[in-house]
C-alpha cells in the first residue's frame, strides 16, 4: 500500500498512511467545515465526544475565564486541591448515585481504565486479600489502547501486537450480544440464564478468592455497535458478583454521561450500580481531554481505614482548566434538560432509521438507546451471515457517506469470533429534528451505493433499496 506525499512530508505521524486527510478548520453547531469551505455533518460526535456540538461560546467563555481569574495547573500529588476539581466532583456525585461518591480525573478513557484496575487492585490489599488480582472481561469488548486497558479488552487486532506484554490474570466470557448468539427459539431469560452460568462457572474455575473484578461496557460501543444487554443481565451479573464479593467494575466512557437518555446508563439496568465505573468523552464534550473514575463509598472506606491514599497517579491527573470546562459542559445539559431531550430525540432517531433502513437487503439489525445507535450489516440477512472481512463494507459506507458531507463511525478492525460490520450514528444532544432527517436521508444513500455491487451477485438486487 503507497503512502501519501502530505502523510509523508507531515512531521505528524498519522494514524492512516494511504489517504491524506482532509483539514478542518473550523465546527459550526454539529458541522465540521475543511479548508476548502465543504461543510461536514458530524453525526457521531468524532468517536462519540463531541456531545454538544463543535461551537459552545459559554464553554469558550468558562476556559479563558478560568485562565484569567483561577489556576492553570496544580499537582495531584501535591498537597493542594483547586476550586474547579472539587465543583466537578460536586456536580457529578453530591447525590451519591449508586453510592458511587469520588472520583478520579485523568485524561483520556484509557487512562481511566488503568487507573480503575490499579484502584480495584489496591483496595483487595487494603481489605488483606492480595492474591485477589485476576479480572474477567467480555470478548469483543473494547475498554482503551494503553497496555493495562488492553489487558482487558477482549479487541482481537487492538491486542494482536502486543500479546507478550499483556497479563495472564485475565480471562474473556461472552457478550450479551442476543442478536448473533441466542439460539433458535431461546428467551430472553433463557439467554441470560446462559450467560449468567458462563460467568459464574468461570468464577469458579479461577477461584472466587483470586477474582477481582468483571468489567463491561454498560452499552457496548464501537467493537460491538451501540450494543444494549437484553432485559435481566446486568441484575444477573450484579447479583454474581455480590455472592462471590467480586468487584463490579462499568465502563460508561464512551456510553454514559447521558448519552443512552440517563446521566448513567447502568440505571436503566434495575441494579444498585457498579462499585467502580469509568466516565469520558461526553464528560468534557471533546472541548479538553478529560476521563474520570467514580468509586462507591466502600472502595474509599477500604482505603481510608488501610493505607490512607490512593496509590496511584498522574502529573496531569485532575486538570483545573480541564474540569473546569467540564463543570461548563455539564450545567449546560442540566440547565437545557439534555438528558430528556437525548432520550425524546434518540427515540425519534431510531425510529427514522427503522423506516428507513429496517427493510434493506443488507441491513441486519439496528439498535441502541438515546442518542447512541448503530445499524448492522450482513450479507444474507436471514442466515445472519456477515460480509468477508476483506470486504471492508462498513468502511465503504463511512467513506461514501463523507462523499456526501456525512461523517459517520464505523467498526475499528477485527474485534473477534463475530465480524461485526456496523457504523455509529451518535449525534450531539443539540441535534435538531431537519437535521435527524437529513443524517438518515444520506446514510440511506451511501449505504444505497455501497450496496449495489453485492446486490448486483444476489438475488439479482440491482437497484440499492428500489421499492423497499
Amino acid at each position: 500500500m503507497s503512502t501519501d506525499e502530505f502523510v509523508a512530508r507531515s512531521h505528524v505521524l498519522h494514524r492512516a498512511f494511504a489517504e491524506r486527510p482532509s483539514k478542518i478548520v473550523a465546527g459550526d453547531g454539529i458541522s465540521l467545515i475543511l479548508e476548502n469551505g465543504k461543510r461536514v455533518i458530524d453525526a457521531s460526535c468524532g468517536p462519540s465526544v463531541s456531545c454538544l456540538g463543535h461551537s459552545q461560546p459559554e464553554i469558550f467563555e468558562a476556559i479563558t475565564n478560568h485562565l484569567r481569574d483561577d489556576i492553570a495547573y496544580v499537582y495531584s500529588g501535591s498537597p493542594y486541591t483547586n476550586g474547579a476539581t472539587e465543583e466537578l466532583a460536586d456536580l457529578l456525585l453530591a447525590d451519591k448515585p449508586g453510592g458511587l461518591s469520588k472520583a478520579i480525573f485523568v485524561n483520556s478513557g484509557s487512562e481511566a481504565t488503568d487507573a480503575a484496575l490499579k484502584l480495584a487492585v489496591q483496595y483487595w490489599h487494603e481489605r488483606g486479600q492480595p492474591k485477589r488480582t485476576h479480572f474477567i472481561g467480555r470478548k469483543q469488548s473494547y475498554h482503551g489502547n494503553t497496555i493495562g486497558a488492553l489487558c482487558v479488552s477482549g479487541h482481537e487486532s487492538r491486542r494482536e501486537f502486543y500479546q507478550d506484554f499483556l497479563s495472564p490474570n485475565v480471562s474473556f466470557v461472552d457478550p450479551c450480544y442476543a442478536y448473533r448468539m441466542k439460539h433458535k427459539g431461546e428467551s430472553d431469560e433463557a439467554f441470560v440464564e446462559r450467560l449468567a452460568k458462563q460467568f459464574e462457572d468461570e468464577i469458579l474455575r479461577i477461584g472466587p478468592h483470586l477474582v477481582a473484578g468483571f468489567i463491561a461496557e454498560t452499552v457496548s460501543g464501537t467493537t460491538l455497535g451501540c450494543l444494549p444487554a437484553v432485559p435481566g443481565y446486568f441484575k444477573a451479573i450484579r447479583d454474581i458478583c455480590d455472592k462471590y464479593d467480586i468487584l463490579l467494575i462499568l465502563d460508561e466512557i464512551i456510553c454514559g454521561m447521558g448519552k443512552t437518555g440517563t446521566m448513567h446508563a447502568w440505571e436503566q439496568e434495575g441494579i444498585r450500580g457498579p462499585d467502580i465505573q469509568t466516565i469520558g468523552k461526553a464528560l468534557g464534550g471533546g472541548f479538553v481531554p478529560l476521563s474520570g473514575v467514580l468509586l462507591h463509598q466502600k472502595i474509599f472506606d477500604a482505603l481510608s481505614v488501610g493505607s490512607g491514599g490512593l496509590a496511584h497517579g498522574h502529573t496531569f491527573q485532575a486538570h483545573p482548566l480541564a474540569c473546569a470546562a467540564a463543570i461548563a459542559a455539564q450545567k449546560i445539559i442540566k440547565r437545557d434538560n439534555l438528558l430528556e431531550r437525548c432520550k425524546i430525540m434518540g427515540d425519534k432517531l431510531g425510529r427514522i432509521l427503522h423506516k428507513e433502513l429496517g427493510s434493506h437487503p443488507l441491513v441486519g439489525d439496528i439498535r441502541g438507546r438515546g442518542l447512541f445507535w448503530a445499524v448492522e450489516f450482513v450479507l444474507d440477512k436471514d442466515m445472519k451471515m456477515p460480509f468477508p472481512i476483506k470486504a471492508n463494507f462498513c468502511s465503504r459506507v463511512v467513506k461514501n457517506s463523507l462523499k456526501l458531507g456525512l461523517n459517520i463511525l464505523g467498526n475499528l478492525g477485527h474485534t473477534g469470533e463475530y465480524q461485526v460490520d456496523h457504523v455509529l450514528v451518535c449525534p450531539p444532544y443539540t441535534v435538531t429534528d431537519g437535521e435527524l432527517n437529513e443524517i438518515v436521508s444520506l446514510l440511506k444513500i451511501a449505504i444505497e451505493e455501497t450496496s449495489q455491487p453485492f446486490l448486483s451477485r444476489q438475488n439479482g438486487f440491482t437497484n440499492g433499496l428500489g421499492g423497499h
